[in-house]
């Protein structure tokens, strides 16, 4: 009787999706690749979106900044700038790659940061405010900086989870590294936290500069404040008075 042949092990879950990452990527950009996926996944990738689930792997990520390298290297070359002889520009491309990826949009490239949660053992129930937040951010209709504070009140209740306070600057600091508008930029803020801390009242105050109005355009230096209320935030005059009185701005 002859012997069966030996069953060639089954590569893991993580190995198959590399490869077939590898298989999708040969020969194409990048982005096409990871926009193919989203389209495929039926998920939305608006500017102020996280992204990060579609791109697999560090060699992916390196792919993409090489991509926008490129793009970026394209559109100095139409600007007429000169980045062969001007040595102030000879690695502007590679540099404003890697600022938009990895540091000034990274809320869209990257997971949200970890966010140990602890039971809320002593049954808090009193109002907790912690800011101002500093934050930065980006307009996505100019991609001008908005450089702003952030004040965020919380109302917890016996089943809420609480969190350290460094988090909620990171937490804050993740949602706010997209280009986005500040209304929508202090709605995406209150969901995250909403959906970590699960309290009985949440509210999120942002106040910021906005570049695209002070660098360009009118040249105006006014400031944007912006609210959301959640909750018994929404539902109680005092408990608001409260909140405002506290929050210490300048």
């Amino acid at each position: 009787m002859k012997a069966a042949a030996p069953r060639t092990p089954r590569a893991s879950a993580p190995a198959r999706k590399a490869s077939r990452a590898a298989a999708e990527a040969v020969g194409r950009p990048m982005s096409v690749v990871i926009r193919e996926r989203l389209v495929k996944a039926g998920q939305r990738f608006h500017a102020n979106d996280n992204i990060a689930e579609f791109i697999h792997s560090d060699t992916e990520r390196e792919a993409l900044h090489k991509e926008v390298e490129s793009r970026v290297q394209a559109l100095l070359e139409s600007l007429v700038i000169d980045t062969v002889n001007d040595h102030n520009t000879q690695e502007t491309a590679r540099r404003v790659a890697k600022m938009y990826l990895r540091e000034v949009f990274r809320g869209r490239y990257e997971a949200m940061p970890k966010v140990t949660e602890f039971p809320n053992v002593e049954r808090l129930s009193e109002l907790i405010v912690v800011g101002p937040i500093t934050v930065r951010s980006a307009c996505s209709h100019h991609l001008c900086p908005i450089l702003g504070r952030i004040w965020i009140g919380v109302l917890p209740n016996a089943n809420s989870k609480l969190i350290g306070l460094s988090k909620y600057a990171r937490v804050a600091d993740w949602v706010m590294s997209r280009p986005q508008i500040q209304e929508e930029a202090v709605k995406t803020l209150a969901d995250q936290l909403e959906e970590l801390l699960l309290p009985d009242g949440l509210a999120v105050i942002m106040e910021a500069d906005h570049f695209c109005m002070h660098w360009r355009g009118v040249k105006d230096e006014s400031s944007m404040t912006s609210s959301i209320m959640r909750g018994r935030f929404l539902k109680s005059d005092a408990l608001r008075r409260e909140l405002l009185s506290l929050l210490k701005r300048d």
